[in-house]
């Protein structure tokens, strides 16, 4: 069979199939159960394999990259133009492949195994993180219904907590204060796990070279350069930084007709996780600008004057992003008085 593009539908069992010719004519159509895809695959010339990025799509493309095969991962939205009939494992499995065909369709990039051993770790530590908040604020509740407001602040709560607890004359019940000692135990269990995969993230920034390089800009720390290390490896994946702001949702929605075009707010699409660290630092950027004169922080403060602190904290986030494409693409470090500002934001 002479298959120039394989559309592979990925699933729990069952795997679909659906290979074309250079004619674009169907010349392979069926299903394989999870233990004969590498194998039956691995008999075939090597060629264009396409799948829909998803859960365990990254494991599928790295094996298949190392048969041969050339692999393309696209967004799900980008595939569902092309199926032709209604939805069948059948039908997702030829619109996959006549989807990887197509260059206008953008690839998601294939991670290494580092970046996904990074991704893990951030995705385990952010999880921590949101059981942290949830139980913070189940105390916080708790103690309101006994007349006890606490400060805003994870580390407020914590440090009050133990006072709380041993104060005989604010209203708790004895059941109240075993129960409340039980989840300030667990409270500080979750602290020291997080404050352990902060080490960790620190101590695999450190060994990283694309770590390092990214923590040279102002406003991205150790979060954010293992994130965006895990996200973008080398930035190939990327024609442009413009393209990197763009996949993490940093720039603005745009509207059109008539040859008018007019921009909206921004897309938040992409990762949101690391969107948010990246406004976060751009929200500290912006907060000491005042007190430097480089050329970021001149014209942060600049966007700052003429449309006010919030759209000037996400302008600051879309160029962070663009100079972590640089530094990605090309190498080396941040310089301050290297980097165009002629963009409008």
């Amino acid at each position: 069979m002479d298959i120039k593009v394989i559309g592979l539908d990925l699933a729990k069992s069952v795997f679909q199939v659906h290979g074309v010719d250079a004619a674009g004519r169907t010349v392979l159509t069926r299903g394989l159960r999870r233990s004969q895809v590498l194998e039956t695959l691995a008999q075939m010339p090597p060629c264009l394999v396409g799948m829909e990025a998803c859960g365990g799509a990254q494991h599928w493309a790295r094996s298949l990259a190392a048969q041969g095969h050339r692999v393309k991962l696209m967004n799900p939205r980008y595939v569902k133009a092309y199926v032709r009939t209604n939805k069948s494992d059948r039908a997702d499995a030829a619109a996959i492949a006549e989807a990887a065909a197509r260059e206008a369709v953008p690839a998601v990039p294939v991670k290494a195994l580092w970046q996904q051993d990074l991704q893990g770790v951030h995705r385990v530590r952010a999880q921590l993180v949101q059981s942290r908040v949830a139980l913070g604020n189940q105390i916080r509740g708790l103690l309101a219904e006994y007349g006890i407001v606490l400060p805003r602040g994870a580390g407020a709560l914590r440090r009050a907590l133990p006072g709380i607890l041993e104060d005989a004359e604010n209203g708790l019940s004895g059941l109240m204060r075993r129960v409340l000692a039980e989840q300030y135990e667990r409270l500080a269990e979750l602290q020291g796990r997080i404050e352990g995969y902060d080490r960790l993230l620190a101590q695999l920034a450190r060994e990283r070279p694309e770590c390092r390089a990214l923590m040279t800009v102002p406003g991205i720390g150790v979060l954010g350069a293992s994130a965006l290390a895990a996200f973008a490896g080398n930035a190939a994946g990327f024609g442009r930084g413009r393209e990197l702001a763009a996949a993490l949702g940093v720039v603005p929605r745009h509207s059109g007709t008539g040859g008018i075009t007019r921009p909206g707010a921004i897309s938040k699409r992409g990762d949101a996780y690391l969107r948010t660290l990246l406004v976060h630092g751009a929200r500290a950027v912006l907060r000491t600008a005042a007190s430097k004169s480089d050329r970021l922080a001149r014209w942060a403060l600049s966007v700052q004057a003429r449309r006010g602190t919030n759209i000037a904290t996400v302008a600051l986030a879309n160029k962070l992003a663009r100079i972590a494409w640089a530094i990605l693409r090309r190498g080396g470090t941040y310089h301050p008085d290297s980097i165009p500002m002629a963009e409008a934001a």
